[in-house]
């Protein structure tokens, strides 16, 4: 525990560190319009997720002609990381910010001077003047639905036997409606698949390769899994390659990169429930300077999802969803 504290200590003076130096930028640029700095925050500027926010803020800033810093913490753990960096932002004075909430309920007291815009996940507080997100409860559903089906083609039609949920993290608000979306939509439509364990991990996809392994020792009938995030499909992909249960036990993940798109491709993941990212990223920096002047804005746009599976993945929406533009 003194690792992990003393670790996300110096991410979060990082993180302080190149906000302040934000900060002062911001307070020393010129009024003009050319000069309206609204920065994007993300939750992990580490990950090929987030990359791809980033990669439509960017291009709805020079679309825009405004200036989009880009900033963020290195791990979606690092809560007290993002938190820093948004109330150094906001000291700054920015037009607005989007944001990417990490927890749900930490952001509201610093995010209550500025147009704020969030994406991806939801906040508890009044302060977001929207919210761009995918709907995570129907997302959950989507999974069940693409779990259910693959458990089906397995099984000669039958939709039954044992499934399990794993989390990346407690408390996120995105994850914890996937995950409440899965379990309703289990209970109204699939009765025969029965959820033996709902687990959490620490957001380290190790976590969900040991989890995965674990359960796939106490259950050698399991029938399918759900991942929640990239993060925990790429530590459950790799449990079921290295025990060989493709095609086995059934794999739903959340969100893409070229490790997961590589685990569809070789049948160890059966879907990939797929959200637009890109998306969010431009639109959240085109709202968020729409909200500045004084436009009337959406509270809540829902930015979609798709499933994706081995068999739809060439169409030219899907594509464009797996493999966008970063420049």
């Amino acid at each position: 525990m003194k690792f992990v504290t003393s670790l996300l200590n110096r991410r979060a003076f990082v993180a302080l560190a190149a906000a302040s130096m934000l900060a002062g930028a911001m307070h020393s640029a010129p009024a003009s319009a050319a000069d309206v700095t609204i920065p994007i925050i993300v939750k992990d500027t580490t990950s090929f997720y987030w990359q791809i926010v980033l990669a439509g803020a960017r291009k709805a800033g020079k679309d825009l002609g405004i200036n989009v810093p880009e900033l963020g913490a290195q791990a979606e753990t690092d809560v007290n990381g993002q938190i820093s960096i948004l109330e150094n932002a906001v000291a700054g004075n920015p037009a607005a910010i989007v944001i990417a909430p990490t927890e749900a309920k930490a952001l509201g007291k610093p995010a209550t001077k500025v147009k704020v815009i969030g994406i991806d996940s939801s906040a508890e507080s009044k302060a977001f003047t929207s919210f761009l997100t995918t709907d995570n409860v129907q997302g959950g559903r989507v999974a069940a639905d693409g779990l259910a089906a693959a458990i089906g083609a397995a099984n000669g039609g039958k939709v039954e036997g044992k499934v399990a949920l794993i989390t990346a993290l407690p408390g996120a608000g995105s994850l914890e409606q996937r995950a409440q979306g899965f379990k309703e939509q289990l209970k109204a439509k699939y009765p025969g698949l029965e959820l033996v364990a709902d687990k959490y991990a620490d957001g380290q996809a190790t976590t969900g390769l040991n989890i995965a392994t674990d359960l796939i020792t106490a259950n050698p009938d399991l029938k399918g899994i759900f991942a929640s995030n990239l993060i925990m499909a790429q530590g459950v992909g790799q449990a079921i390659a290295e025990n060989n249960l493709a095609g086995k036990v059934a794999l739903i993940g959340f969100d893409s990169d070229e490790k997961l798109i590589k685990f569809l491709n070789d049948g160890v993941i059966s879907g990939l429930v797929v959200q637009d990212p890109y998306r969010m990223g431009y639109d959240g920096i085109k709202t968020a300077l729409a909200a500045s002047k004084g436009e009337k804005v959406e509270a809540n746009v829902d930015t979609g999802a798709n499933l994706v599976t081995k068999d739809n993945m060439k169409d030219p929406k899907i594509d464009a969803l797996l493999n966008p533009k970063l420049n």
